[in-house]
């Protein structure tokens, strides 16, 4: 159905506007535009959440890791972390100090039951150190992809709604036909219109959800490689201060 014919609806409907159009729709076919509509408001609310929270992180970042790069101690970089929870790299490195922190505590509870200098600060596994910031890297990927179901839902289920009510709308025009027995556009005009609408709000809904999750699995894959480089670091400086 091509331009031409959606003039010719509204011509046969009286010139209608497309919001008269919708407020005709059958019972069947509102259910299926209201269906859409609210899963497209869902699907861009959550892109708009997405977006917020990823220039966030990516702002918060970049001051932490200056921070971490400049500063001499691990505790400097702890305190300044609570005012850039934005990022996930606050996460990993929280993830990593409290697991060394428990492990110099450790050593110095031992050196002192066992009459040893106690005062060293020293981490017994480094692979125990690893673990946790690879755990914090799945617990930060978890809360990042928080949320794009929604999209990658939209997306896929959009477009076959979209054509289940193209085919209704399609339905309607054959039943309109057969009770008028002509083949006019007057006849049939109603439901190709609900059809036409329908296929609309499905595409409508699931072209801006498939962009905006094919973005940001793209942001989140880029965050990965960053906090994927932030553990090799944060490991390499464990290493040197406390073996």
């Amino acid at each position: 159905m091509h331009f031409n014919s959606w003039i010719l609806i509204a011509q046969t409907h009286g010139g209608k506007s497309f919001w008269q159009l919708l407020i005709e729709l059958g019972p069947m076919g509102k259910s299926i535009f209201v269906l859409l509509a609210v899963m497209s408001i869902s699907s861009w609310a959550v892109m708009i959440s997405k977006l917020v929270q990823y220039r966030r992180a990516a702002h918060h970042g970049e001051q932490f890791l200056k921070i971490f790069r400049r500063s001499k101690r691990f505790s400097e970089v702890n305190a300044a972390a609570d005012q850039l929870q934005g990022t996930p790299m606050v996460g990993l490195f929280q993830a990593g100090y409290a697991e060394i922190s428990a492990q110099v505590k450790a050593h110095q509870e031992s050196a002192r039951t066992s009459g040893e200098p106690g005062t060293t600060f020293r981490v017994r596994s480094l692979d125990a150190v690893e673990r946790s910031l690879r755990r914090a890297i799945s617990t930060e990927l978890t809360l990042l992809d928080k949320g794009t179901a929604v999209l990658a839902t939209t997306a896929a289920a959009a477009p076959f709604i979209g054509l289940f009510g193209t085919v209704w709308g399609i339905m309607i025009a054959f039943q309109s036909i057969g009770a008028s027995g002509s083949t006019s556009l007057a006849a049939v005009a109603p439901g190709i219109a609900e059809a036409l609408i329908n296929t609309a709000a499905g595409l409508a809904a699931a072209i801006p959800a498939l962009v905006g999750f094919n973005y940001f699995g793209s942001r989140l894959r880029q965050m990965r490689g960053q906090m994927e480089d932030f553990v090799l670091e944060f490991l390499n400086l464990t290493e040197s201060n406390f073996t």
